[in-house]
């Protein structure tokens, strides 16, 4: 295979290489998909990321109906059974490629050597080069490094935690995302005691009245959550920081370092190609996902922005609709999308939060909802949290909602549709919704214009 030529190279295995490899070899394109490790064939979303860990926050949600005599059972069965599904989805991934005759799947670590030519380094020590004609880079994040010493054995990333096969007693978990925040709503659903260590304002770029809401659930759930925290090391079972310039230490048996992702370029001698990243590490891109080599592409993590499995897979439509069709989807024409945080009571959001509306200028109005009031929450048992919505003042276009409520994922997605096409309140207002359910809330959210 030394030397093959092949119209496109994928390096990295993610969700818009795949689907583009897949895609172009319909059309009969030769392919090489590189993969550096065996255990992240389909990417970071089946492996490590949003497949196990909904899984698991499911399982999770069924804790209450086991005993506590078998509650650690319970999260040691929660992991296996992830386990097998990640398995079996990423041996379905890895078949769906390499039993493609237009597709070699190549394990190794391939980095540039020119513009269109990648060197594959495999386990071994073998190397081989291959050339693209385009060359689509799929790499994904990893965990950042922590800004602080860490000198223990029961410190985790959130790949490695998703491994762990015995419940912690005490969990701590340092930083206050995404990614820390649905850490901590699954393991105290699973009878961990845990705190949250921020090292700023909790959920500082939300509304107020929304991570007001979010951490009051939390807080229901037992969590303890420390905000404006200064850490100065995590030495054996002992984290030691400042609070508002007070000395601190918490004891646990186990620690998840929540500190965001930086995107995984570091083996691709990215300067060999003539491709630049910004000062946080992302690959540069400009609306075609193109690098400063035009014929290398950046999508998923790598480039930076919305790090979410669904973004990853509109960046395949982007390139796929650069090289094969009209040029004409870039990711300034986007359509409106929403993202959700996988809290027990999930927190999804579409368009501008209020204060970004008032940032930039808008009249608006602000609708707001309790859950209490909603039959649908009721039936379910679950009437936690809020809906709010940010509507133009004048004419009630949707400018943007947040819904922290059971199903929140669900019904954020008809008000993102519904905002693609320039809906107003007055649309909500008057829909007809079944019931009992979540949706016909919005009747009454939108009811207020």
């Amino acid at each position: 295979m030394a030397n093959m030529k092949y119209d496109i190279i994928v390096i990295g295995f993610g969700k818009a290489g795949k689907t583009l490899a897949a895609k172009a070899s319909a059309l009969g394109k030769k392919v090489a998909m590189i993969e550096k490790s065996p255990q992240m064939y389909g990417g970071t979303c089946i492996n490590i990321g949003c497949i196990p860990t909904k899984r698991l926050v499911t399982a999770a949600k069924e804790t209450r109906f086991v005993t506590n005599s078998v509650q650690e059972e319970h999260y040691t069965l929660s992991v296996q059974t992830k386990d097998k599904l990640v398995t079996a989805l990423r041996a379905k991934n890895l078949g769906m490629l390499k039993d493609d005759p237009n597709i070699d799947v190549i394990d190794g670590i391939g980095s540039f050597m020119d513009k269109n030519s990648v060197e594959i380094l495999g386990e071994g020590g073998d190397k081989r080069i291959i050339q693209g004609d385009t060359i689509v880079i799929n790499t994904g994040s990893k965990e950042a490094v922590a800004p602080f010493e860490i000198n223990s054995d029961f410190a985790y990333t959130s790949t490695e935690i998703l491994n762990l096969q015995t419940l912690p007693k005490h969990l701590v978990i340092i930083g206050n995302g995404f990614i820390g925040l649905e850490f901590a709503s699954m393991f105290a659903a699973f009878g961990s005691k845990v705190t949250i260590v921020g090292r700023g304002k909790f959920m500082k770029n939300e509304d107020c009245d929304v991570a007001q809401s979010v951490k009051e659930a939390l807080q229901t759930q037992g969590i303890k959550i420390l905000e404006h925290c200064d850490i100065l090391n995590l030495t054996n079972d002992s984290l030691n920081f400042t609070q508002n310039g007070e000395s601190k230490s918490i004891v646990a048996d186990a620690f998840l370092i929540a500190v965001g992702r930086k995107a995984a370029t570091k083996e691709l001698n990215l300067d060999k190609a003539g491709v630049k990243t910004d000062a946080k590490g992302n690959i540069i891109v400009n609306e075609f996902l193109q690098t400063d080599a035009p014929n290398i592409y950046a999508v998923g993590d790598v480039r930076g922005g919305e790090l979410f499995t669904y973004t990853s897979l509109d960046d395949f439509r982007i390139v796929f609709d650069k090289i094969f069709g009209t040029a004409e989807r870039n990711t300034k024409n986007r359509s409106i999308h929403a993202n959700t945080l996988f809290t027990q009571t999930p927190l999804a959001k579409v368009g501008l939060n209020e204060k970004q509306a008032i940032a930039l200028g808008r009249d608006v109005k602000i609708l707001k909802l309790n859950m209490g009031a909603v039959p649908g929450a009721k039936v379910v048992n679950h009437d936690t949290g809020m809906l709010k919505a940010i509507v133009d003042s004048k004419n009630g276009e949707i400018l943007g909602a947040a819904f922290h409520c059971i199903y929140a994922h669900e019904i954020i997605n008809e008000v993102a549709v519904a905002m693609n096409f320039k809906a107003t309140a007055d649309f909500f207002k008057n829909q007809i919704f079944t019931h009992p359910s979540i949706s016909e809330a919005l009747n009454d959210l939108f009811g207020q214009f």
